[in-house]
């Protein structure tokens, strides 16, 4: 177990930040690049040499051998290509050398990365490009070099460049909202995220015997224990010790990273632990959020233990999500989503709400697909993950402005500005403007929006790239109509008044788990997308294609290629979980099923022999009802098989149609024949089980 005495002095110490920068640059590189960073200003390429050499040199003191450029491809994992610092000056001499030619630019094969036919087999290069906003670091010896990814003919292939593409487009049309509004300082104006990462500790030992968890990264089968999370006990409970030293050593990691590890605790189900960090710059905040996920799985089997990061890796107990908290800063450091004092008269503040609101509204769809996963699928509706309404949570306070601009009509409620527990010795609390509701999907909390869909895996560039550019949107419509207005006043007003009265059926405070609830959504004519076959069609749309290439978030060729690859994913998703069903069933459960059903064949012949009638009626029937379960799993076995062979017979290129029958038929098959197993599981003796049940996956860790 890591001790730290000082924080001070390691946090970021693997990174080459400013403060590192500011020791190894000369004054008017660093100048150059800072204006970069900071500004957006354009990359001066004359730097580059002079920046190499001291990455290298700094990369090297810390004992790196090896550069690589980092990336997150449409994978939604970090890929890197390693290379040495290395350069043969003649047969018996080598030189470390590291080129601003290297810095800036890499290679990496374009047709071996899913791509969604923008990339061909024979068009296989592709350019991976400095993107000098995220910090490089030292991993594992390696000199590691956030990058964006593109193809040779400049489309994007990966998660990071379009993310930047929306950061950009949400900045200029915040910009220019300032100015209409007289702030004419603010240069800049960038997303931040703070990126809540829920995950699951399981033993080593009983996550090696299950092929479910090594192919699947989720159980297939599992009853559950006579115990699961309905005591509540396990949230926010003492940590056991092998939990409490694993998450010490991965705050150590990650300081070391630069990664602002703050928060650590318990969540609900049994095994489930949550880390949240500070906010951060979204790029770098993307980044960062992919580095925690990879550092948490190698210091988890470090000591004994798998990280489980799937969204719903156990049936009956809570999934685990990824909460995206946003807010748009300035490059003065204000929050602009910070109401002041005077929450009425604030129009700055209610002028960004709005825009989100009608942003929300208006574009639900490209939101919930952002999310979509096979895995997500499973976790989304329950269990404290939202459903998959998309409505917004503004609490009563900021509700009760907006309609009160709208009606004219003063509200005289009168918020509780302090919590009297009538305890003298407990101070009474302030309280915060707004309550928080855990069953909405987008909350506002207080000086931010929380975005609660994520899946656990899922990377924050998806939902960012669409929240920042469906409020770019929204502030482009607002600015232009300010910039119309003779009166620019009174057109704030009339501007908040419209947009709360056309969207405000998106606003919803209540219990997002009702059916109540569910029938209003219908009313009100929200859309619902219940899992990723229904939403991914909304790539196809002709508005949504316009929209996003109108503000070169992605060209036409790119989005369809993040649909092709959607789907494609969620069809290799579920046929892997399918065939690891087979391969479990008739390899290990069908197989100590007979063991067992031999068994009771037994007993009820030995009771006959003894003439006991009783013990041999008992033995009998035990022998029927195992008999009939053993048909059950056999009949959902076939039925499995003939399923996943209709959806293996759709034709090539037809890829909605394919995951229409994975989702339709191959998932209904799924839970038969994982019901059926189940239910043996509950009946067969626990040592001729052949797999770690949820008692040991669970409660394994000590």
């Amino acid at each position: 177990m890591s001790k730290v005495n000082n924080l001070s002095a390691i946090f970021g110490c693997n990174v080459f930040n400013d403060s590192v920068m500011r020791s190894k640059l000369p004054k008017n590189v660093y100048i150059s690049l800072k204006q970069t960073i900071k500004e957006g200003a354009e990359l001066d390429s004359a730097i580059a040499e002079v920046v190499a050499s001291a990455m290298k040199d700094w990369a090297i003191e810390l004992g790196a051998t090896h550069y690589c450029h980092w990336f997150i491809p449409l994978t939604g994992s970090p890929a890197e290509k390693h290379n040495a610092f290395l350069t043969l000056i003649s047969p018996d001499e080598v030189i470390m050398e590291f080129s601003g030619k290297n810095l800036i630019k890499g290679e990496a094969d374009a047709s071996s990365f899913p791509s969604g036919g923008l990339r061909a087999t024979f068009e296989a290069r592709g350019y991976t490009a400095w993107d000098c906003t995220s910090p490089a670091f030292v991993k594992d010896g390696t000199l590691c070099i956030p990058t964006v990814y593109t193809s040779y003919n400049g489309e994007a292939l990966d998660k990071k460049a379009p993310l930047l593409r929306s950061m950009e487009c949400v900045s200029n049309q915040s910009v220019r909202l300032l100015r209409l509004l007289g702030d004419k300082h603010v240069n800049r104006v960038m997303p931040s995220i703070g990126a809540e990462q829920e995950y699951f500790l399981v033993d080593e030992k009983y996550h090696s015997q299950r092929l479910d968890l090594k192919f699947a990264g989720k159980t297939l089968f599992g009853a559950m224990p006579p115990k699961g999370q309905e005591l509540d006990d396990h949230y926010y409970g003492n940590l056991k010790q092998r939990v409490s030293e694993f998450m010490a050593d991965l705050d150590v990691e990650l300081w070391k990273l630069g990664i602002t590890s703050k928060t650590k605790h318990n969540e609900v189900a049994p095994a489930q632990h949550e880390l949240a960090p500070i906010f951060e710059i979204a790029s770098v905040a993307c980044d960062r959020n992919h580095l925690t996920m990879e550092v948490m799985k190698k210091v988890a089997k470090k000591h004994g233990m798998r990280c489980m990061l799937n969204e719903k890796p156990f049936e009956g107990v809570n999934g685990s999500g990824k909460h995206n908290n946003w807010s748009l800063s300035t490059d003065a450091g204000e929050n602009l989503f910070n109401p002041s004092s005077d929450l009425k008269n604030n129009k700055r503040f209610l002028l960004f709400c709005a825009a989100v609101i009608r942003g929300v509204d208006l574009h639900a769809d490209l939101l919930r697909f952002s999310v979509a996963s096979a895995g997500n699928d499973c976790r989304l509706g329950g269990h404290e993950a939202p459903p998959t309404v998309i409505s917004i949570f503004l609490g009563d306070d900021l509700t009760n402005t907006f309609e009160q601009i709208c009606t004219g009509v003063k509200n005289n409620d009168v918020h509780q500005a302090y919590l009297d527990m009538g305890i003298k010795t407990v101070p009474n609390l302030k309280l915060d403007s707004t309550d928080r509701n855990r069953t909405s999907p987008f909350a506002f909390t207080g000086n931010k929006f929380e975005f609660r869909m994520l899946g656990a895996p899922t990377s924050v560039a998806s939902c960012n790239i669409m929240l920042n550019t469906i409020v770019a949107e929204s502030l482009d419509y607002i600015s232009t109509r300010l910039e119309k207005a003779a009166d620019i006043q009174q057109e704030i007003d009339n501007v908040i008044k419209d947009i709360y009265e056309n969207h405000k059926r998106v606003i919803f405070n209540g219990d997002g788990y009702s059916e109540e609830w569910r029938k209003e959504a219908k009313r009100r004519k929200l859309p619902e997308f219940n899992d990723t076959v229904d939403v991914a069609p909304c790539l196809t749309k002709k508005e949504n294609i316009e929209f996003l290439a109108n503000y070169g978030i992605f060209t036409p060729v790119e989005l369809n290629s993040r649909y092709e690859i959607t789907l494609r994913v969620y069809n290799k998703t579920k046929n892997i979980e399918a065939k690891t069903m087979i391969d479990m069933t008739e390899k290990q459960f069908l197989p100590a099923g007979f063991e067992y059903a031999n068994c009771l064949s037994k007993g009820v012949k030995n009771a006959k022999e003894a003439g006991i009638e009783s013990v041999y009626a008992l033995e009998k029937k035990k022998a029927e009802q195992f008999g009939a379960i053993l048909n059950d799993i056999q009949c959902a076995l076939d039925e499995l098989k003939a399923s996943l062979q209709e959806a293996y017979d759709v034709k090539y290129g037809q890829t909605l149609k394919r995951a229409t029958v994975y989702r339709d038929k191959v998932d209904s098959s799924m839970k038969k024949l994982r019901k059926a197993v189940d239910t043996m599981e509950t009946v067969i003796p626990r040592k001729l089980y052949p797999v770690p049940t949820y008692v040991e996956l669970l409660f394994g860790v000590d």
